[in-house]
């Protein structure tokens, strides 16, 4: 986006702003007085959950590149086994923040990932970067993409392969069973799944534990480095651009720490930004994050695919026109309502949700778009869209905006009507 794009961006918003009856910074007035008072941060020092994931990037560059200091923050980032263990954390109070899979906070919202809780997304981290590996053994069995897995289940008993995701309401749950209910393959009848935490994922495909998983990177990567799997599907490939991790709180943390929400925002929008600004800043970021106390794996495993370079495995190399992204001139961050609206409908479509929920309230209820415009002005020179839903085409031709989200939700040939015990 131009210059003057930005600009008229954030004089739209420093209006509307005003005619709110608030404030907000631009750069270099960071330390001025808030319309509702002190702009400095409730609470100061944050303890920001994190899975061992390459999209927990902005969390942890924001902490070691000092952009938290800049808004008058300590970050903490908190290596946690697994993501029920983020939501529990992150329910109880224990974090303050985390790195959050979008479908965990919104079926805490709703009840169907836990007790229910009134959750905040701030952003969104990052779209794509996500994939679904097959096994070796299923390579060796003639599989090697959609069509043949759908032979290969066709051909066993019900329920014969296995195939891991990492939530029940995770993002990865929801890129495995679209993308195997757009080959055919029902995800609750024909195959079996089952729960893994990230990190163990490649050890339990190695045991044989499962026959595929989707799951963050670097993972994927690590079963093609360690020859026993192959990328059958990248989540990009299912749908282009898609949202994928957010910065979660609760909504409860939000209306006590405001000014903290709004820095805690602003310092992972800045670091974001950041990564995203050259090939030479991500080849960093892999540095970073592949040591000890982030994800502990080779930087090789991670940076490749960071840098959009992907192999499959099966002999395919290619440079990812949708790879990873954590900024994306803004567009990658802002929390679109649609986004979140997408989750519950295939929450509605899987069984998981028995009442149609009021999509847009929920969305709207959950995704703080106000605390982003703000950290996105102190931030400066961060577009805004001018709407809040977006279009997009996924892997079955169908087009998601929003719009429509029961007619969507009802829409699709493979479904569970009945709600998941």
């Amino acid at each position: 986006m131009s210059h003057s794009s930005f600009s008229a961006s954030r004089r739209k918003l420093l209006l509307a702003s005003a005619a709110a009856g608030g404030a907000y910074l631009l750069p270099g007035l960071r330390n001025a007085v808030w319309a509702a008072g002190s702009d400095a941060p409730e609470k100061a020092s944050l303890r920001v959950g994190f899975i061992p994931l390459t999209d927990c990037a902005p969390v942890v560059m924001a902490a070691v590149k000092g952009f938290d200091k800049k808004y008058g923050l300590t970050l903490q980032p908190s290596k946690e086994a697994s993501w029920a263990a983020v939501r529990d954390k992150l329910t109880s109070g224990e974090l303050d923040a985390a790195h959050a899979l979008y479908g965990m906070i919104y079926g805490l919202q709703l009840g169907v990932a836990g007790p229910q809780h009134d959750m905040a997304s701030l952003m969104t981290l990052n779209n794509n970067g996500q994939a679904i590996t097959l096994s070796s053994q299923l390579k060796a069995q003639g599989v090697t993409d959609a069509a043949s897995l759908k032979r290969a289940v066709a051909a066993q008993p019900k329920g014969a392969l296995t195939f891991a995701h990492t939530f029940p309401t995770s993002t990865h749950a929801m890129w495995l069973y679209y993308w195997l209910a757009s080959a055919g393959i029902h995800p609750f009848d024909d195959v079996r799944t089952l729960v893994v935490p990230p990190p163990q994922m490649v050890m339990n495909m190695k045991i044989g534990n499962m026959s595929g998983f989707c799951v963050g990177e670097p993972w994927n990567q690590r079963a093609i480095s360690d020859n026993i799997g192959f990328t059958v599907a990248t989540s990009q490939q299912i749908w282009p651009d898609h949202p994928e991790k957010i910065l979660a709180t609760r909504a409860e943390w939000v209306k006590t720490f405001p000014n903290s929400a709004r820095a805690l925002t602003a310092a992972v929008l800045e670091a974001a930004r950041w990564i995203d600004a050259s090939d030479d800043n991500r080849r960093e970021t892999a540095a970073v994050l592949a040591q000890r106390a982030w994800i502990n794996t080779r930087v090789e495993t991670l940076e490749g695919r960071m840098l959009g370079q992907y192999q499959d495995g099966l002999g395919k190399s290619w440079q990812e026109t949708h790879p990873m992204r954590f900024f994306h001139d803004g567009a990658v961050s802002f929390p679109w309502l649609s986004d979140g609206m997408w989750f519950l409908t295939q929450m509605k479509r899987w069984g998981m949700l028995s009442a149609e929920p009021d999509y847009l309230a929920v969305a709207r209820q959950i995704n703080r778009i106000d605390i982003y415009k703000q950290a996105a002005s102190a931030v400066g020179n961060v577009a805004l869209p001018q709407s809040e839903l977006r279009s997009s085409t996924l892997i079955d031709g169908k087009v998601w905006d929003g719009s429509d989200p029961a007619a969507y939700a009802a829409g699709f040939a493979l479904n569970r009507q009945e709600k998941q015990k």
